[in-house]
């Protein structure tokens, strides 16, 4: 097998799903007024493919582990070409909407298999370097997302302009689908050995999970919701308990639960979890709070703020190569580095952000701090996942990669709506915008000092494994 190969053809499907991710920040004035759809409809086409995304990624890492991974990952890619097309299609904008679900679908199916994939058949160094390279699809698509999507609106006009932003897509989902079958191990698992039945993939816990995460994530997803909605919070909540005894109760019987609880008690792991979850808690607002300082307050236009964000993401495709060839030598010392390079980084926009309003320095300053941000990233994410996963068994990289991700996009849709919610709160209540800019940055710093308190943490555990070796 040809693991070069093997690797383009995971990594372009989930290029092509985070394209359709950042892409669509530029579309929405253009679909607006399209399909004339208000200000609700246009942010279920945001949310809705996020909620999608998030509810299906660890029973889909639970399904490839059990059924087969390319099975699952064609699947996925299907699913996300035929949204696509859909989505391309819409005549309005609830069939834009449910389109844009089918799409976050195929994407929660496609991304398990991804990880898991890269887990099962690359070792050691290898690995690294293809999270690495994970990592830096990951960094392109979300800087080149927005340039694809202006540039077409330009070329094409606003109504043909953001349907070829979907119906792009077509076309690479269907070579990848003919690589994907030529090029990955077919791994179909039809029947349990010496039982001769069907898999056992746990459908009460599946459900207990995909109302657990629809309830937790439901309120962080649409700005103004009602008290009614908030209260699927503690409901989603109560339902995560439900679950988690369940899988137990599950397990007691001889069954396989969809996630075995044994996993949480792999420290290596736990801690991997929750690094990356409070990281992006953080992390992820520094793009939205940004755009906002510089919009709303100083004035600047939305392809400016945009312009910002480039040079932080070509720094995370090079750290992120860097910091894969070199990460399995220093263990979580690179995440630590990476989180202290994070906290410089906001430290520097805070400090800027004062004379940029002031006049004396251009805006365009603030890209120095923020590229910092960049490099954390590369030196963090890719790193984090490599060092996590290397403690899972590779048989069960699909959940175990599916809880990775899903700690990802639960800490990034609470942080979204919750450090802009600060932001806005304040200046509502008479907050100076500096003020209120000031302290969301922060409190950013905060919850990056978290994470790398985690990860000393886990770092003195490493310490701790090596010296009894």
């Amino acid at each position: 097998m040809r693991r070069k190969a093997l690797l383009a053809v995971l990594l372009a499907p989930l290029f092509m799903a985070l394209v359709a991710v950042s892409v669509i920040n530029v579309a929405l004035a253009a679909i607006g007024e399209a399909l004339a759809a208000d200000s609700g409809g246009l942010q279920w086409v945001i949310s809705g493919y996020a909620l999608a995304f998030g509810i299906v990624l660890v029973p889909a890492g639970r399904a490839g582990d059990a059924t087969g991974r390319r099975r699952m990952f064609l699947i996925g890619v299907a699913l996300f070409t035929l949204g696509s097309l859909a989505s391309g299609l819409a005549p309005n904008v609830e069939l834009l909407n449910l389109s844009r679900i089918l799409q976050g679908l195929g994407s929660g199916l496609l991304n398990p298999q991804t990880v898991a994939l890269i887990q099962q058949h690359f070792r050691g160094q290898d690995r690294a370097r293809a999270f690495a390279m994970l990592a830096t699809t990951v960094a392109v698509a979300t800087a080149v997302g927005p340039v694809i999507g202006g540039a077409l609106i330009q070329v094409l006009g606003a109504d043909a302009g953001w349907r070829w932003m979907f119906l792009m897509n077509v076309p690479i989902g269907v070579v990848a689908i003919v690589a994907a079958l030529r090029i990955i191990p077919d791994d179909r698992r039809h029947r349990v050995p010496g039982k001769g039945r069907r898999p056992d993939l746990d459908p009460v816990g599946t459900l207990l999970l995909t109302l657990a995460i629809l309830g937790v994530m439901l309120p962080f997803l649409e700005r103004g919701v009602s008290t009614l909605v908030w209260l699927s919070f503690p409901v989603g909540l109560a339902m995560l308990g439900l679950w988690w005894v369940w899988e137990q109760s599950y397990k007691e019987r001889g069954r396989p639960p969809m996630v075995d609880p044994a996993i949480f008690t792999n420290r290596p792991f736990r801690n991997g979890i929750l690094i990356v979850s409070v990281y992006f808690l953080g992390a992820t607002s520094v793009w939205i709070i940004v755009p906002l300082y510089l919009q709303m307050h100083l004035g600047h236009s939305a392809f400016e703020a945009s312009l910002l964000g480039l040079p932080s993401s070509v720094a995370a495709a090079i750290s992120s190569q860097i910091a894969g060839s070199r990460v399995l030598g220093m263990g979580r010392r690179m995440v630590i580095y990476g989180f202290a390079v994070a906290f410089t980084g906001l430290l520097g926009t805070a400090l800027l952000a004062g004379p940029v309003e002031s006049g004396w320095i251009p805006f365009w300053l603030l890209a120095v701090p923020l590229t910092l941000m960049g490099v954390s990233q590369g030196m963090t994410i890719a790193p984090n996942q490599t060092l996590t996963l290397n403690s899972v068994d590779p048989r069960y990289g699909g959940v175990a990669g599916g809880i990775l991700q899903l700690g990802q996009r639960t800490g990034a849709a609470v942080g979204t709506a919750m450090i802009p919610g600060i932001i806005f709160s304040l200046t509502e209540s008479g907050t100076p915008w500096l003020e209120a800019f000031t302290i969301a940055v922060a409190s950013i710093m905060a919850l990056t000092l978290a994470a790398m308190g985690v990860s000393i943490a886990d770092r003195a555990r490493e310490k701790a494994a090596s010296a009894s070796l």
